[in-house]
């Protein structure tokens, strides 16, 4: 029988969220109900609640999670009821040529729920990145499950399913930072200090962290940077090349997603060096740079698609080496909150206060 629970839903753009009935189906072919026990508060809501995603509200908040498999419809034998899982927004097809061609991080067909979540008057929802996990429940494709140590704290490890991931991913799989390498991050919110964590878990030799509010370096230092840059008082570029003994940094990744701060990475970085962009520019944005500057500095120039992570592979390996003690993942959890404060964690994200404020359930 389909179930009434709590859910944190946007209904107009910029309107304040609120917490309300939400009802959620029985599982069909192929789909889970989750239970939730964790769901980080991520600049990609707030970004769906100003309508900066798309104006199909409205929207059923929430998609960085983890919890508890409650049930499974038809054909579901990659989760059975119990499992302790991390939510995941880029569930592979493994049928498109993406996949076909053995490179299913770039998966273009990933797999969401068939059926809708609705309000009680039978509206349908957007889950936000086809999750929807700032609810008691929900219900996403078998896909979007990813079995960890059920012994993991849920408020931690449930951040791999977006910002954490994202960071690292950016760092460790699409800019291939290894042992040795120098390594410089602009922006220091949650993404760019999980790719200095991955930086660091990689061997970088040196780690350089450029932000321009000196709480946001603060944080990076405890994380890994090795050096920091106030870009509000030096100019990145040059801090970067006297850094690097005049060459610039081998990997440089811009966490922002401006144009300025992407003509930073480019110019910071040595020749033939790496650019990632993992910062998420809006639709209005441009760039013009002389092409001859792209030519003659040869190397790589990257976007990162969700860290180009698989999550059966990574997500189980990075909640490993933190319940080792080897990923202080824990670091990133500024607050735990309650359902009816996301509105509350938007003011707080917005200002700079938080890495993450965490919803528990």
């Amino acid at each position: 029988m389909p179930q009434q629970v709590r859910g944190v839903v946007a209904r107009a753009k910029g309107a304040p969220v609120e917490v309300v009935p939400i009802v959620i189906p029985d599982p069909g072919p192929g789909e889970v109900v989750v239970a939730i026990a964790a769901c980080g508060v991520c600049h990609t809501d707030l970004h769906y609640r100003e309508g900066g995603i798309n104006d199909e509200f409205p929207f059923l908040l929430g998609h960085e999670a983890a919890g508890v498999v409650e049930s499974v419809g038809e054909g579901v034998d990659s989760v059975a009821v119990g499992d302790f899982v991390v939510l995941n927004w880029r569930a592979v097809c493994g049928q498109c040529r993406a996949c076909k061609r053995g490179r299913p991080q770039y998966c273009f067909d990933t797999h969401n729920a068939t059926q809708k979540m609705t309000l009680e008057d039978g509206t349908e929802l957007t889950p936000a990145l086809g999750i929807g996990a700032f609810a008691d429940k929900t219900l996403v494709h078998a896909g979007q499950c990813t079995k960890v140590d059920p012994s993991a704290d849920p408020a931690v490890v449930g951040l791999l399913g977006c910002g954490v991931m994202a960071g690292l991913g950016a760092a460790v799989n699409t800019g291939g930072v290894t042992r040795g390498d120098s390594v410089a991050v602009i922006g220091c919110g949650g993404v760019g200090d999980a790719a200095i964590m991955g930086a660091r878990l990689a061997g970088a030799d040196k780690i350089i962290a450029v932000d321009r509010d000196a709480k946001k370096l603060e944080w990076a230092t405890d994380l890994g940077a090795t050096h920091t840059v106030n870009g509000a008082e030096t100019d990145p570029v040059e801090a970067i090349a006297e850094l690097t003994g005049g060459f610039g940094a081998d990997v440089v990744i811009d966490a922002v997603g401006r144009p300025e701060t992407w003509k930073q990475a480019f110019y910071a970085r040595d020749l033939a060096g790496t650019v990632v962009l993992v910062g998420v520019p809006t639709p209005d944005m441009t760039l013009e740079m002389p092409l001859i500057d792209f030519f003659s500095r040869g190397g790589s120039l990257k976007s990162s698609w969700y860290g180009d992570c698989l999550p059966e592979r990574d997500f189980p390996m990075l909640v490993d080496l933190y319940q080792q003690g080897r990923l202080p993942l824990e670091k990133f959890v500024t607050e735990r909150i309650a359902l009816d404060q996301v509105e509350k964690a938007f003011e707080t994200m917005h200002r700079g206060e938080v890495l993450r404020s965490v919803v528990v359930l």
